[in-house]
């Protein structure tokens, strides 16, 4: 699990593609890279990826195919930058919201705004997602936890980036057509899931 806190972004010093398979290195900072060992979870860009190896500071992992179809993994490449997080651990605080790296697919950037400090997005997502989306709600992007800004039924969604999250993350420099990984709040999939499920059973009894 991680707490959406994106602790900076880092370069992929290396990434070699075999079928089904991509195995690239991050090169992390000293802080990060204390006692981390193979079989540990990291966050990469919102990815949950398990540590194949660890030399010095560059850090090694495999991505397989089903999370290259719906992650931006697939398009890594030496010298991209991407987020990073250590997962959680007991007693550390949560300053975001629980997130567990799992990527539902990915929303593409349609609009960017700066206005000084501030940066605002919106992202496209598959309409059948926004049940699940909520103004003030949670929602990891990029594995960054986000407060959710307007939204638009239709299918979109607005973000409203301070400058420590602007400082942190690589959200920033998106620009139109770039693609984001997302992550619903488990705990508002769970509620609308059961609450929809529940409703549909209780049709079912006024129609028998």
């Amino acid at each position: 699990m991680y707490t959406g806190i994106t602790r900076g972004t880092f370069e992929v010093i290396r990434a070699e593609r075999r079928p089904n398979l991509l195995s690239y290195q991050v090169e992390l900072d000293d802080r990060l890279v204390a006692g981390l060992e193979p079989g540990a979870s990291v966050s990469i860009d919102g990815v949950c990826q398990t540590v194949v190896a660890v030399s010095g500071n560059a850090v090694s992992f495999d991505a397989i195919q089903e999370t290259l179809d719906l992650t931006t993994l697939s398009s890594f490449e030496p010298g991209r930058y991407v987020a990073v997080e250590r997962s959680s651990r007991v007693g550390d605080e949560i300053g975001g919201h629980d997130v567990a790296g799992h990527v539902i697919g990915t929303g593409e950037i349609t609009e960017v705004r700066r206005q000084g400090d501030v940066c605002d997005l919106r992202v496209a997502v598959p309409k059948d997602w926004m049940k699940y989306i909520f103004k003030k709600g949670f929602i990891a992007v990029d594995g960054s936890s986000l407060t959710v800004g307007d939204v638009d039924a239709r299918g979109s969604f607005e973000l409203h980036l301070i400058p420590e999250t602007l400082r942190l993350t690589n959200l920033g420099d998106r620009v139109p057509g770039d693609l984001v990984n997302i992550e619903l709040d488990a705990r508002t999939v769970a509620i609308v899931d059961t609450v929809e499920r529940l409703l549909e059973q209780r049709f079912e009894r006024e129609q028998a």
